[in-house]
Formats: C-alpha cells, sequence, structure tokens
C-alpha cells in the first residue's frame, strides 16, 4: 500500500459516517449532517477518547457500513484482477476488504483532532444518479485538504463506492499491492494476505485497551 495511506485514511476517516435514515436525503447534505454529528460525538465522548476500541468500532458499524458499497469498492481496488476471482472467492474479499476498513477507520478516528470543514455546493443535476461531494478539511497553519465522496443512487438511498484525499483514491491506493499479490500468489494468496493483515491489526488493537 502507498505510504500515503496512513494520512489518507485518517482523514477520510472524520467523514465517513452517515445517518441510518438516508434513502430521500440529498447526498451532500447527508455528508455534512452526519460529519458534524460524529465528529462531535468523538470530541466529547470520555470512553472513545480514554482508547475504547469496542465502541468505537461499534460506531463505525452502526454509522459506517451500512452506507457504503464495499462490493463496488472490491472491485475497484482489485482491477482486473477481480475477474479471476470465483463468486465465493469475492465474497470472502469484500468481508476481508471491509473489515481491513473498520479496522484502519477505527485507528483514524481516535486520533481525531480539532478540524474544521467547508463543505461544498453539489455540482449535480437533479436526475444525477453518480455525483461527487466536496468537502475541504481546514486545518490550522496548513493548506485546507480536499476530501471527494464518490457516490452513487441505489434504491436504499446514497452509497460512497470511493474517497479522494489530495487527489488519491482511497480504492486505487490498494490497486497495485493487491495485484502484485495476485500476480505472486493468486486470489487465494491475496485472500490470506488480507486475513493475515486483519488478524494483526485486531491483535494491535487488544493490545491497547
Amino acid at each position: 500500500m502507498n505510504r500515503a495511506a496512513p494520512a489518507l485514511l485518517a482523514l477520510s476517516g472524520l467523514l465517513l459516517p452517515l445517518p441510518a435514515q438516508s434513502a430521500d436525503v440529498a447526498p451532500d447534505a447527508l455528508v455534512k449532517t452526519v460529519t458534524l454529528e460524529v465528529v462531535a460525538l468523538i470530541a466529547r465522548d470520555k470512553e472513545i477518547k480514554a482508547g475504547n476500541r469496542a465502541k468505537l468500532i461499534s460506531l463505525i458499524d452502526a454509522k459506517v457500513l451500512p452506507h457504503f458499497n464495499f462490493e463496488a469498492m472490491t472491485q475497484l481496488a482489485m482491477g482486473q484482477s477481480w475477474r479471476k476471482a470465483a463468486p465465493e472467492q469475492k465474497r470472502r474479499l469484500v468481508g476481508e476488504f471491509k473489515t481491513l476498513l473498520v479496522r484502519t477507520y477505527a485507528s483514524a478516528l481516535a486520533a481525531y483532532s480539532d478540524q474544521k470543514f467547508d463543505f461544498r455546493p453539489l455540482r449535480a443535476r437533479p436526475n444525477d444518479t453518480d455525483v461527487t461531494v466536496q468537502v475541504r478539511v481546514l486545518q490550522q497553519g496548513a493548506q485546507p485538504v480536499p476530501i471527494d465522496y464518490s457516490m452513487e443512487k441505489t434504491p436504499a438511498g446514497w452509497k460512497v463506492y470511493d474517497v479522494m484525499v489530495g487527489g488519491v483514491s482511497l480504492v486505487a491506493n490498494y490497486r497495485t499491492e493487491f495485484n502484485n499479490v495476485v500476480r505472486d500468489s493468486g486470489v487465494e494468496g491475496l485472500i490470506k494476505s488480507l486475513d493475515s493483515k486483519n488478524r494483526s491489526l485486531e491483535a494491535a488493537g487488544a493490545a491497547k485497551k
């Protein structure tokens, strides 16, 4: 994975959670309302600030997972290698990649500090079903960091299928690594690699409790 990934994830992690009743909410309003709500919740939650990782992961499970298209994210991250996977392998890949992102987001959210946000006007037509929601993270003494959410409209509401931080795609950031593993060890090798990485992250999280 690219060395920029930790910073990329730390920034995107601040803005990922979306609300449960989101089917009829405009994508830009969705991101703005819940970003501010969740950031405020994390800032005042003493247990999360004290390092309660289980509570943080529970927050991610409730607010993030229902509103991301993890299959699309996994497919984008794998690129051409996605076609080499059998249906059962695809299911396992999606599950492992989702777990990897959740554990990484937990670390990113735990490192939250006082950023402010500039939510840009949505540039989209009323009938568009694929849009980009633009947010700027304002940091004192530094240039604003652009975060762009690629979102698609589904029967269940708007879902995120990619996040770009500073012009770098979250899912594309994994593509070279994933394709290299598939080339050297096959699809099963990638599944095992992701499983091993997730176990390591789980152990590291448990050690911090």
